[in-house]
């Protein structure tokens, strides 16, 4: 398997560049102002190069990122790829901008991120949204029904587009064929958010990405499952229902004029290694996730998803059998330098990648070493078996009230938490992780969703993104 980064050249354009700046001298009288001097605030800088004046010309006579995103266009088999360096939330403001207009009405998954409720906010777009059906064993969501989405395009005014992720936070699969064909009936592009899902189609035993299963557009974390610097991501899109030129105007719209380089480099050397070592390192990473998976099944009370509609790579656990606090269970396992993706009362999270493989020299990166913490410390906290509960984020079923633009922009006031049932949310409240919100600008504030926030707080996890962290007040439209 690689380990010099310098066997990916010739097959990552912006790699090379960047390999080839480090090789050379330069003093540079361009951005970024620490001009690659490691004294003045040491290593964090290191590797920090620009796109422009770094892997190209400031004029980019060398044409090196556009070669790079032709490159991961023919890796997915699609139209158009844009390289992003910010995130996957990047991702989703430039699909809203770019799929509908300001008064469109666009069908959206109730597991979407915050990110993409934003993205509506910022695109004038309102949502009809579509909850999934919600397991009742892991209290756990599945993949959004056909027979639900198509009612939901069916009703009126007709949507312009649908918005749905795929897979959830928790790794569960929906059936992205069937969504498309739904999509498709009605004349309208399937827009997917695959951010935990850049290595699908990359190995027979993932599922395919959902570009190939019949989705427009996908967005998708290049810095998540695969070894991309943080917040490296890729837009990829087919021309057939979305409108490429404006796709790029709305890429640029909201992207930054100062990229940076390395973690372009980093998106194209990620793809580069997917495309050639992929099948290789993907298959030894699936069998040590296959056989961490057989140790903890063997864990009494201890329920972890698995089967053809899980993510492979993500880890999920159910911990109510077991009585022990997912909480305790998180803390043990920082104490021992493994943190994990989520922790809550009752779930688990482990977040899995191509860079996990059976054997290690250092043991205790090992997922066989996760696996021992995991199961000394459920048997060091194990208690009476309690029923799992519903998280916050997939109990809720939202009631729109005003467009989430208008709500907004809209002249608020904070009032006490207790004191909003019944008034309409101006901000975004959503636990963290996921990211899901439990309410969204415009939404009326009802008993669940109160109901909801207690629970999630009460349960460990933090709630984000409302005014007051404290959520003792929510920021509401004023009435009259």
């Amino acid at each position: 398997m690689p380990t010099d980064p310098r066997r990916l050249r010739g097959h990552a354009p912006l790699l090379d560049a960047w390999l080839a700046f480090q090789e050379k001298p330069i003093r540079p009288f361009t951005i970024p102002g620490h001009k690659q001097r490691l004294d003045l605030v040491g290593d964090v800088v290191a590797g920090d190069v620009p796109l422009y004046a770094g892997l190209d010309s400031m004029k980019l006579t060398r044409g090196v990122l556009a070669d790079a995103e032709r490159r991961a266009a023919a890796a997915w088999g699609v139209d158009h790829a844009r390289f992003s360096v910010g995130g996957s939330t990047h991702g989703n403001q430039t699909v809203a901008l770019a799929v509908a207009s300001p008064g469109d009405t666009v069908v959206v998954g109730r597991t979407a991120h915050r990110s993409m409720v934003l993205a509506l906010v910022l695109a004038g777009l309102k949502p009809r949204w579509v909850s999934p059906p919600v397991d009742s064993t892991t209290g756990l969501p599945l993949g959004i029904a056909v027979t639900d989405l198509d009612r939901a395009c069916r009703q009126s005014p007709t949507p312009t587009a649908i918005f749905l992720t795929d897979p959830s936070y928790v790794g569960t699969l929906g059936e992205v064929e069937a969504w498309a064909g739904v999509a498709h009936a009605h004349g309208i592009p399937l827009v997917v958010d695959a951010a935990w899902a850049a290595h699908f189609g990359f190995h027979p035993d993932v599922p395919g990405h959902a570009l190939a299963r019949g989705a427009d557009a996908v967005v998708t974390s290049a810095h998540k499952l695969l070894p991309a610097y943080s917040q490296g991501a890729i837009v990829l899109a087919r021309g057939e229902r979305v409108d490429l030129d404006r796709l790029d105007a709305a890429f640029e719209a909201t992207h930054t004029t100062s990229p940076a380089g390395s973690i372009l480099a980093s998106i194209d050397a990620s793809r580069a290694l997917l495309q050639r070592d992929g099948a290789e390192l993907l298959g030894a990473t699936l069998d040590a996730v296959r056989s961490l998976r057989r140790r903890l099944q063997a864990v009494p009370g201890l329920v972890v998803l698995d089967g053809p509609a899980v993510d492979p790579l993500k880890v999920t656990l159910v911990l109510g059998g077991t009585g022990a606090d997912g909480n305790a269970v998180e803390a043990d396992l920082m104490a021992s330098g493994m943190p994990v993706e989520l922790a809550d009362r009752d779930t688990l999270v482990a977040l899995v990648s191509l860079a996990d493989t059976a054997d290690t020299a250092d043991t205790a990166e090992t997922l066989g070493a996760l696996g021992d913490s995991l199961i000394e410390s459920i048997a060091r906290h194990r208690g009476p078996a309690r029923l799992a509960v519903t998280a916050a984020a997939y109990a809720v079923t939202p009631e729109q009230a005003v467009a989430p633009r208008d709500a907004f922009f809209a002249e608020r006031e904070a009032l006490p938490l207790g004191a909003t049932e019944g008034r309409v949310s101006a901000e975004l409240v959503a636990p963290y992780p996921p990211g899901i919100p439990v309410l969204a600008p415009g939404e009326r504030v009802t008993r669940s969703v109160l109901d909801a926030l207690a629970s999630a707080r009460a349960s460990g996890i933090r709630i984000a993104y409302a005014a007051d962290p404290t959520l003792s007040t929510l920021l509401c439209l004023r009435d009259g």
